[in-house]
């Protein structure tokens, strides 16, 4: 974070940001290495690949470390790829004027908050969106300080993809580590990795693979096979959208080309639906009709919903049968994975927010007692016998701590024997559930596998859960 590219002095104010803690827009454009000039001279002023069509959509999150060089990656890839406005650019150069700065930060192109450019680090995940005449993109640019965990797999939680970033003249720090573990156990297993700040050891091969060896040497431990290792100088552009000259040992694609080329899949159930588990709709709203009747609202998870299936209801295991699946725009034969649809059964039973409603042949477990891997963000530590609220899909519950068993070594990736889990600690606990909730192993399915802990007494969310132990291989 914090590196600048050089470019000839700007003028014009800021737009004025959203809020209080906000500089303006938080984004920039062009293509090559001078934001405004070239902006001004190709003529392209925003999102060049507006109105494209129908176009598959990927969600990655970029990760790593602190100072490692990730806002100012995105923002050379939002600038290289034209996606921005010249008057967004102009905001960017204001605000690094005033902080002394003579050239256009790229990394102001997502650390929009004010502490952020004043410490020169990402503390909140900034979302952008971006589009090339090949694929969409939902760019998640997530902090790497180690107090700011939390917002990381907020950021992870969603993605089909990791782009980790790592300072090629460090290598893998801890916190790195940390990052790809939270990623590889929410589900990530697609990860490009950045060789960052190549130009600082003179493109020297020797550290660009001591780099691909000691990500390759982690992704493995983890169960990680996809993986692509890019050296790249964010600052200069070198690999990043354009092929570069300066590392001749290296002839595979650009970080652009790779994410253009990695398999996209809805977050929201594609998991599921290519592990075998059956429909699953968490009930959000019941719908009461004028003329009598009700349906029910949610999202389908898992795999597809239809008219004529079979499905239970959860937790209560009642067995109906599906009607009718409608949306706005009328009744459907299929809901496909990921859409928000409102579901009729034919029969008058009694189904509330926080029911699910699944595939009768391939129900989740209903229980009240489970082991779960947690990422603990509390400032206090996480003990035996807290008292906590769990939110699973749409249900809430009251649930103790039963019993804290292990925690994951991040370096070596083995589970420790513990009783206490510390803030950014990641580990395997056992929770006992005032009502029953209806899970899957978050490894079979992301949406039911998957819960958040909620302090009683503040209401804040202290640690990210998933059903079952982390699935870590021997060696």
């Amino acid at each position: 974070m914090g590196a600048t590219v050089s470019t000839p002095a700007t003028t014009g104010g800021t737009t004025p940001g959203s809020g209080h803690d906000t500089e303006g827009p938080s984004l920039a454009d062009g293509a090559g290495r001078d934001p405004v000039t070239r902006a001004r001279a190709t003529g392209v002023t925003g999102n060049a690949a507006a109105g494209t069509g129908a176009m598959d959509l990927l969600r990655f999150a970029a990760v790593g470390s602190v100072d490692d060089g990730k806002s100012t990656l995105i923002g050379r890839l939002l600038f290289d790829t034209r996606q921005l406005f010249d008057d967004q650019i102009e905001a960017v150069a204001a605000a690094g004027r005033r902080r002394g700065i003579s050239e256009v930060d790229l990394s102001f192109v997502t650390d929009g908050l004010r502490a952020e450019r004043e410490q020169g680090i990402t503390i909140d995940v900034a979302y952008r969106y971006a589009a090339t005449p090949h694929r969409k993109f939902v760019i998640a640019d997530c902090p790497g300080h180690v107090q700011y965990t939390s917002n990381m797999a907020t950021g992870a939680s969603t993605a089909d993809l990791a782009l980790v970033v790592v300072d090629a003249t460090t290598g893998l720090r801890e916190q790195t580590r940390r990052h790809t573990c939270i990623a590889a156990l929410f589900g990530v297993d697609q990860f490009i990795v950045c060789a960052n700040k190549m130009d600082l050891v003179d493109w020297d091969e020797a550290a660009y693979r001591r780099v691909a060896d000691e990500f390759e040497a982690l992704a493995r431990r983890l169960g990680v096979v996809s993986t692509t290792v890019i050296p790249v100088s964010a600052l200069h552009g070198d690999n990043v959208v354009d092929r570069s000259d300066a590392a001749p040992f290296y002839d595979g694609p650009t970080v652009l080309e790779a994410l253009e080329a990695a398999p996209a899949g809805g977050w929201a159930g594609f998991h599921g639906a290519h592990r075998g588990t059956g429909a699953r709709l968490p009930v959000q709203w019941v719908l009461r009709h004028p003329g009598g009747g009700r349906s029910y609202a949610g999202m389908v998870n898992g795999g597809p919903l239809r008219p004529g299936d079979r499905v239970v209801v959860l937790p209560e295991g009642i067995e109906t049968t599906v009607s009718a699946v409608e949306t706005f725009d009328g009744e459907l034969a299929e809901a496909s994975v990921g859409l928000s649809v409102s579901v009729h059964l034919t029969d008058d039973i009694d189904v509330s927010r926080g029911d699910l409603i699944a595939a009768a042949e391939e129900p989740p477990e209903v229980t009240t007692e489970m082991e779960a891997t947690v990422c603990w963000f509390g400032d206090r530590p996480l003990r035996p016998g807290d008292r906590l609220r769990v939110k699973h899909t749409t249900r809430v519950t009251p649930a103790r701590v039963s019993e804290v068993r292990a925690r994951l070594d991040v370096n070596e990736l083995t589970l420790q024997a513990a009783d206490v889990l510390e803030a950014n600690d990641i580990g395997v606990v056992h929770l006992s559930m005032a009502t029953p909730l209806a899970v899957d192993p978050y490894r079979r399915e992301r949406i039911t596998g998957s819960f958040v802990l909620i302090d009683e007494a503040t209401n804040a969310t202290v640690a990210a859960g998933m059903v079952g132990r982390p699935d870590l291989p021997a060696g």
